[in-house]
């Protein structure tokens, strides 16, 4: 897997996926940043719900379960030093269908935390806490 990150000006660059996508990122504006797009944690954050959110879709679609919706809220602390590591992340996921078992979406979420997720298995071998919870919604 590549990625290039060019900058662009002040504190603004534009990442371009090996897959073709592009990507701005911007630093805040306490920092000289514009806004001009995500900060580069907040990426982090982004990818681990769709890596997680991806294995929850896959995982219980294999265990035939009728999803329509798949939501993942994702809140996060840092430390107060430099750098300012995440801590703690946790995950809320809205998984919406109909019949959904409850059973079936705490193993898909069980099996994308400890086998499958790879950004959650490299965040958690470093140190960050990552806990998980969900709510089923019936789909009318």
């Amino acid at each position: 897997m590549r990625s290039t990150v060019q900058w662009l000006e002040n504190v603004a660059f534009e990442a371009k996926s090996e897959s073709g996508h592009h990507v701005v990122m911007d630093g805040s504006p306490a920092y000289g940043g514009e806004n001009r797009g995500a900060r580069p944690m907040e990426l982090i954050l982004m990818g681990l719900g769709g890596c997680a959110s991806f294995d929850i879709v896959t995982i219980l679609k294999k265990a035939r379960q009728d999803v329509t919706d798949v939501q993942c809220q994702l809140q996060a602390e840092r430390a107060d030093a430099i750098p300012a590591v995440f801590t703690k992340i946790h995950l809320h996921f809205v998984v919406t269908g109909k019949a959904i078992k409850e059973k079936q979406v705490a193993k898909a979420i069980e099996l994308s935390a400890d086998k499958y997720c790879s950004a959650s298995k490299m965040l958690t071998d470093g140190g960050v806490e990552i806990t998980h919870d969900f709510e089923i919604i019936e789909a009318a």
